[in-house]
């Protein structure tokens, strides 16, 4: 469901080519052989890329989602956060914020930080999966709606099991974000710049008590680096820069394929469903001529 609905919605806009592909539907990606190995590397679409891997980046499902979600309604969107962005940079607690499950370890150094710090950092663990034992000794921390999260200044972000997909979200609102260094991108990340848009921190967060005292004494020059990085994601996150994505991606495939698409005997059509379909025009186009005398256009 997470590719099927965009594919669809897609399909309805432009005319798209011919193509067969492998969509990975897992958080990581897979792709690891180099070009020239043998086998070489299958052209894999995925939503998280890596250093060390070769798939084929595509916006995440959930940023997928959520513009698809923003253009039916009102809900928790990335539109509905640069709506709901905190008070104005002056009021904000002048502390770094973070809430989330246990997905990495560094999350839980992360807790145990804001004990050591907690004039600096409030953080905690939300969510016991992947280090139950640990839970007793570092707490669980209470759920916090996510635009309370901007009442803060300044927003840690550390990686989930992949790249954490919150980063986006933190990203539009008007905090500061200090991002964990890491080997994991989504797709729009090369277009981002450390020390310009957001503040880097170093994978193992041994500078991130650091950061958040420079960050506290360099008040004017963080408002800034703020304010550039949630006008570049607001651009870079725009509906139409994502369907764009996706063609781009779809054309530019179809011209390096070397085979032909074939339909397949056992495949499963995936139909236009019921609120797509009745979104679908059924408008005639309008023949348009010019008016001689006047040079004026009228419609027929």
């Amino acid at each position: 469901m997470f590719s099927d609905e965009i594919l669809l919605s897609l399909a309805r806009k432009v005319r798209l080519p011919d193509v067969e592909f492998y969509i990975n539907v897992g958080d990581w990606p897979m792709e690891k052989r180099a070009v020239g190995a043998d086998p070489g590397p299958v052209p894999i679409l995925s939503w998280c890329g890596s250093e060390d891997t070769r798939d084929i980046v595509l916006p995440t499902y959930d940023v997928t989602h959520s513009t698809l979600e923003a253009m039916r309604g009102v809900t928790n969107d990335l539109l509905s956060v640069q709506g709901n962005t905190g008070p104005p940079w002056g009021n904000k607690t002048e502390q770094a914020f973070f809430r989330g499950r246990d997905s990495r370890e560094e999350r839980l150094y992360l807790a145990s930080l804001s004990k050591e710090h907690p004039e600096l950092l409030d953080a905690g663990i939300t969510g016991w999966f992947f280090f139950r034992d640990r839970e007793k000794e570092i707490g669980k921390a209470p759920l916090v709606g996510f635009f309370d999260f901007f009442k803060y200044k300044y927003q840690v972000n550390v990686d989930g099991t992949v790249a954490a997909y919150r980063f986006p979200y933190l990203m539009l609102g008007n905090s500061l974000v200090l991002k964990q260094r890491s080997p994991y991108y989504e797709h729009f990340y090369v277009h981002l710049r450390p020390g310009v848009h957001y503040v880097p921190v170093q994978r193992d967060l041994s500078d991130l008590v650091e950061k958040i005292e420079w960050a506290k004494s360099n008040d004017a020059e963080v408002k800034e680096m703020a304010r550039r990085g949630q006008a570049a994601v607001r651009q870079l996150l725009q509906p139409n820069r994502l369907y764009c994505y996706y063609y781009k991606v779809l054309e530019m495939y179809s011209k390096r394929q070397t085979s032909r698409p074939t339909l397949h005997p056992d495949m499963e059509l995936v139909a236009m469903t019921e609120d797509l379909a009745a979104a679908a025009c059924t408008c005639e186009r309008k023949k348009v001529v010019e008016d001689r005398p006047t040079m004026a256009k009228v419609e027929l």
